[in-house]
């Protein structure tokens, strides 16, 4: 049986808006195994990124299990949580959120350095990944200097540069156009599969899921 490196059991998330209570997680039960890539479907609204929030452990207001590699992530303390971010988790955002005023070479040397990787040893995995990704001739260039294709590609170099057990990616190709999303996802599903990473990537986009290995569908906060 593969390594299960997220399980979530029971999983629920509520908010309070207007003296109603509004479930967005309703129970979610959800496994994935190392080295598999899941397409996690759903409309706008529907619970993707308040999912992906919980189990990037991104913020807490959570009820139930989650599991990271055979942890109890939700139980860990501010600082657990921070190691456990830093140390088994990628991410990859809608939106590129890269640094402004360094160059594509140092938002992909940064993490590892913060990580504890020395500065020649984050420069050269740095340039590997950028220059698998195409990027070879851009490195010294600052984000407002490379397209949106280019920064989101600079993005999933950063998310991977620390080779994390799980990446999660809410929308990574969401604000690209139809060619540049299909040519940076291939290449992200390329690396994750290339360096054994598993993933769970949040999409609406159905021809997009359909190039995961399985696909779940969160319809009213419940995986269908």
């Amino acid at each position: 049986m593969t390594e299960a490196v997220l399980q979530t059991t029971g999983l629920r998330r509520s908010f309070e808006q207007g003296g109603v209570t509004i479930e967005v997680l309703r129970g979610i039960d959800l496994t994935v195994g190392r080295g598999e890539i899941v397409a996690l479907l759903g409309p706008s609204g529907s619970g993707k990124s308040t999912l992906l929030q919980a189990v990037g452990l991104l913020e807490g207001g959570f009820e139930g299990s989650i599991r990271i590699l055979g942890t109890e992530a939700a139980q860990l303390p501010a600082g657990g949580r921070t190691e456990m971010r830093r140390d088994r988790l990628g991410f990859v955002y809608q939106f590129h959120h890269l640094l402004p005023d360094f160059s594509a070479l140092e938002n992909v040397v940064l993490p590892q350095m913060i990580h504890g990787a020395t500065r020649a040893a984050a420069d050269a995995r740095a340039e590997a990944l950028l220059t698998t990704l195409g990027l070879g001739r851009r490195l010294t260039h600052r984000p407002s200097q490379l397209s949106g294709g280019e920064q989101q590609r600079v993005a999933v170099a950063r998310a991977l540069a620390n080779r994390p057990a799980l990446v999660l990616a809410d929308e990574p190709t969401g604000n690209l156009d139809e060619t540049t999303a299909d040519i940076v996802f291939a290449e992200f599903l390329r690396l994750v599969r290339d360096q054994g990473s598993a993933a769970l990537v949040a999409t609406h986009n159905e021809r997009l899921a359909a190039k995961m290995d399985r696909v779940v569908r969160l319809h009213e906060g419940v995986l269908e």
